[in-house]
């Protein structure tokens, strides 16, 4: 059976843990990911003639097991595997498997390394069939070690690792998609890292395109080598060294050029010119624009990259705010970039996405095709679209497709994104700060002076819920009735105001139509799922899923259809993604596994299983119960009621007589036992008899539990047992309606209906906030602060305190 893509990043996380403690994330991730390459490469292309990559006898993964347990196990890594493979395909900076101060010494560092080989040696990572699955998911586990890597290792050293959505947002923009490609086709990264960039651009081509790239650090240009091969891109040249002071990638003595170029320098670098004769650049990468401040290098990439292009070329560089307004020689290059026309358009994305600072960052576009006619700058503010995701942010799927969509179209939206002309940006002396074109503020609430002085809610308030009032115009003369000349009163009662929106014709109307829309994409949309076979392309799956969703709810009132794709795509992160990777695997098979929990020995050996019963990945327990079991579920549900109910009972009878002078007072503890041995004591003590009476009725309730929870043991396991046995009864359609049907679109139906509840939930508090704050006008204020100051001052007379009554007056 297939392992779910959670379970596979976990244990490939668990192999961290062998090295964590020893040293820092940005040290450990290079043994993890060289263990993952090598385990990847052997069952490739390990035996293959001719192939790309060469692994020489004796240094395949295979032989790196045999090293398990052996006490130079970590020197013989050195000699017989990392060393044979580095020399066969050119890898330099390799990590040193035999070093002391990291790995530990003698005994730690053999079960530390014989450890960490056995987490690879998962039979889920076995790539040697070469399925395009297993390649996606080879590169997700990638992505998801480098994000947690990058994570850990903090703001000085997480900068080899661009965010994945990021990433994706760039690869998307830059247009590689919208074109034919080829081989031909050329993609360079500058400051490549680990390569994932690069990866991103080349996964939105039509097909395979020539990767280059160039990286300062050698350990981290390895991964990047590593990563692309990892990445079924082992052609991909990428070269170690300074870019700025010596670009590898030349055409005689002026740089290659390429028709995309993407990167993500690192920001504000203060050591730019380090080599670099900034006066008499031979590449001329200053000559048209002008050269940038020495302590300051973001336009000293952005300038490289311009002239890596081709006059038919595309780019995107990640670069800080401050490069779209600081003065100087930055503001005199901003100016000539603008004037020539080489900048396309400008995004601005949320602070502290990135690993290696806090700050904002703006995405730069550059398009050499039509310069000269461009007329306008595309910009966007997507600095509010984000989530949290620990100590960093994140932009989520739909924060991704919203900027997509949005540059793409070149759709003015309000707040968000405008193109502006080149003109406007010359009036304000070429500063690019986005503030200036987009105000993306959230307007400031404004107080009704008349309104707090006369009551009565302003009408200009209400006309601002226009969005509602257009899907339920009736509403409005329901929810309010006129005060006086542009002033409202409510027309329900505050606590109403809830059910008069939810039970409203015209509400329920919309309610029910949206219900239909959904079913309708439902109904078109599991015949679609249900044809799944083994070997489909999850992510291809998911990409048609959710663009069908996201298009089925474009322009549909009171609802953002970005918010419904979102859900799908938090649905499939969370379950739909496993399911749909072992439906690709194993075909629609609904196999129960039981669940051991294994216990082992210092030495790795297992000590003890213990069974934790059973559990079905693909149709969980639940989802059967629901369609087969329910009268026994609700049987038994009736059984833990009476349980519930005759356990509060008891703790009634408890907490009634359990107080100073209760029965239960002298009780150390309140059980079975104590009970009866009193009831011995006080057997025929007349004067008791109130006493018996209460301890009798308790040790009924303790029987009538013990009884219940008998019960609700033996149906509960005679359930579990009948369901098991279901599970091989069952028909391929019949597993197919389950996951389907009861489980996939199920999930997403719940999700999109708590869409209206959100909806009538806004415009309920809204309209309940409008009403509080114009609840009370200030005569009525006056007149209520008099009343109450009356009924103080006549209860100070009455205290004696008169005299300071009239002193106040």
């Amino acid at each position: 059976m297939a392992i779910k893509k959670s379970e596979l990043y976990s244990s490939l996380w668990a192999g961290c843990d062998e090295l964590r403690g020893g040293m820092d994330a940005s040290q450990y991730k290079d043994y993890v990911l060289v263990l993952l390459f090598i385990k990847y490469i052997s069952d490739k292309y390990a035996g293959q003639p001719y192939a790309p990559i060469v692994v020489p006898s004796g240094a395949s993964f295979k032989d790196m097991v045999a090293l398990k347990g052996k006490s130079d196990i970590g020197d013989q890594i050195n000699k017989k595997i990392i060393a044979p493979l580095a020399d066969a395909n050119k890898l330099s900076d390799m990590p040193d498997f035999n070093d002391a101060g990291k790995l530990g010494s003698g005994k730690e560092m053999v079960e530390r390394l014989t450890n960490l080989i056995a987490i690879f040696e998962n039979k889920a990572l076995d790539f040697s069939k070469n399925r395009a699955d297993g390649d996606d998911i080879l590169g997700d586990a990638y992505e998801y070690l480098m994000r947690h890597f990058a994570t850990e290792s903090g703001k000085s050293k997480g900068q080899f690792y661009t965010p994945a959505e990021v990433s994706t947002v760039i690869a998307q923009i830059v247009g590689i998609g919208e074109v034919a490609t080829s081989a031909d086709t050329t993609v360079y990264d500058p400051t490549c890292g680990s390569g994932s960039l690069l990866l991103k651009v080349a996964y939105e081509a039509h097909s395979p395109v020539s990767l280059y790239g160039q990286e300062k650090d050698g350990a981290t240009a390895g991964l990047a080598r590593m990563n692309m091969i990892l990445h079924n891109n082992p052609t991909a040249i990428i070269e170690p060294g300074n870019t700025l002071a010596d670009p590898k990638f030349k055409d005689g003595a002026a740089l290659k050029i390429f028709d995309y170029v993407v990167a993500n320098p690192p920001f504000s670098d203060k050591r730019w010119s380090t080599g670099v004769d900034v006066e008499d650049d031979p590449f001329g990468r200053f000559d048209t624009f002008g050269a940038p401040p020495a302590k300051q290098g973001d336009y000293a990439y952005l300038l490289h990259i311009v002239r890596s292009l081709k006059s038919t070329g595309q780019g995107a560089c990640i670069l800080p705010h401050g490069v779209l307004f600081r003065g100087g020689a930055e503001g005199e290059i901003r100016q000539n970039l603008v004037r020539k026309g080489y900048i396309k358009g400008i995004i601005g994305l949320p602070a502290n996405l990135f690993y290696g600072t806090g700050i904002p960052a703006c995405i730069v576009v550059i398009d050499k095709r039509d310069a000269q006619a461009r007329k306008g700058i595309f910009l966007i503010d997507a600095s509010a679209g984000f989530m949290k995701d620990g100590p960093k942010n994140r932009l989520r799927a739909q924060d991704i497709h919203r900027i997509v969509d949005t540059f793409k179209r070149k759709i003015d939206v309000p707040k968000y994104a405008r193109m502006v002309p080149v003109a406007e940006i010359a009036k304000n002396d070429f500063n690019l700060n986005l503030p200036r074109y987009i105000d993306s503020q959230t307007p400031e609430d404004m107080q009704d002076i008349a309104g707090h002085l006369l009551g009565g809610i302003p009408v200009a308030d209400i006309d601002a819920l226009e969005r509602y009032w257009a899907v339920c115009p009736g509403l409005r003369q329901t929810l309010f009735q006129p005060r006086r000349e542009n002033y409202l009163d409510l027309a329900v009662d505050k606590a109403a105001i809830k059910l008069a929106i939810y039970e409203h014709p015209e509400f329920a109307a919309f309610i029910t139509g949206m219900n239909a829309h959904f079913a309708a994409w439902r109904g078109d949309t599991a015949d679609k799922l249900k044809a799944l076979a083994p070997g489909c392309h999850p992510k291809q799956v998911i990409a048609e899923l959710a663009e069908s969703l996201l298009a089925h709810y474009a322009d549909r009132p009171l609802i953002d259809a970005y918010d419904i794709y979102q859900h799908l795509m938090d649905y499939w992160a969370e379950t739909m993604q496993d399911d749909c990777y072992l439906i690709a695997a194993d075909g629609w098979k609904a196999e129960p596994s039981r669940i051991i929990m294994v216990r082992k020995n210092k030495d790795g050996s297992i000590r003890k299983e213990i069974d934790r019963g059973w559990t079905c990945d693909l149709v969980p327990k639940p989802l059967m119960i629901a369609r087969f079991f329910a009268a026994e579920q609700e049987a038994i549900d009736e059984l833990v009621e009476e349980y519930d109910s005759a356990t509060a009972e008891l703790e009634e009878l408890e907490e009634e007589h359990g107080g100073e002078d209760g029965f239960f007072a002298e009780f150390e503890k309140i059980n079975k036992a104590t009970v009866s041995r009193r009831l011995k004591e006080i057997k025929g003590d007349r004067t008791a008899k109130d006493e018996a009476k209460v301890l009798d009725q308790w040790l009924k309730l303790d029987a009538e539990l013990t009884s219940l929870g008998r019960r609700i043991a033996e149906a509960e396991a005679e359930l579990d047992a009948a369901v098991l046995a279901k599970y091989p009864l069952l028909s391929k359609a019949e597993v197919k309606s389950l996951v389907v049907d009861d489980k996939w679109l199920a999930a997403l139906d719940a999700d999109i209906h708590g869409e209206m509840d959100r909806i009538s939930q806004a415009l309920t508090e809204r309209v309940k906030f409008l009403a509080d704050r114009y609840a009370t006008s200030l005569p009525e204020m006056e007149l209520h602060l008099g009343s109450l100051s009356a009924k103080v001052e006549a209860h100070l007379r009455r205290m004696g305190f008169a005299r300071l009554v009239a002193a106040k007056a």
